[in-house]
């Protein structure tokens, strides 16, 4: 009873969906219950930018299976695109770039996060999806570009010059 008790928790955990964004589709991949999530995230600097991300959630019939209740895994899928005239507010420009998304995916220490970085030199967002631990960090991450070059981009703080 205790072990069901535990897995309705960290189900329950595990569906809570992330501020900023938006779950557009669930896609059931086994007979257990377990799914693919598909969330379009808005970048909350840059208007005219959506980040669709696509992660796997765990059942509760899976958490007691293998009873790991608290975790869900760490792949992560990312597609990010034009969806609008593009305002870019006030980024950070360094390499680190800044989070623009993060949810928990484990009962505490697990996040998965979205960063956002500005390539000068190519004039592109790049907005990197992984997953941040507190030890024994994930190799696991996914890449999508937004190029600029071309487009008509109004730099709310006027536009950094290019390295």
């Amino acid at each position: 009873m205790r072990k069901l008790v535990f897995g309705a928790l960290a189900a329950l955990f595990a569906a809570t969906v992330a501020a900023g964004a938006q779950q557009v589709g669930k896609v059931g991949v086994d007979w257990i219950g377990n799914d693919i999530l598909i969330e379009a995230i808005k970048d909350p600097k840059v208007d005219g930018v959506t980040c669709h991300v696509s992660y796997f959630d765990r059942s509760v019939i899976d958490r007691l299976k293998k009873g790991n209740w608290f975790e869900e895994p760490s792949d992560s899928a990312i597609a990010c695109q034009q969806t609008g005239p593009i305002t870019i507010r006030d980024i950070d420009l360094s390499a680190e770039g800044e989070e623009v998304f993060k949810q928990g995916i484990s009962l505490i220490w697990k996040k998965q996060v979205v960063n956002r970085i500005y390539d000068r030199a190519s004039d592109t967002l790049i907005y990197l999806s992984h997953s941040r631990q507190v030890q024994d960090g994930s190799a696991k991450m996914a890449l999508s570009t937004v190029p600029l070059f071309g487009q008509k981009v109004v730099w709310e703080k006027g536009k950094p010059p290019s390295d």
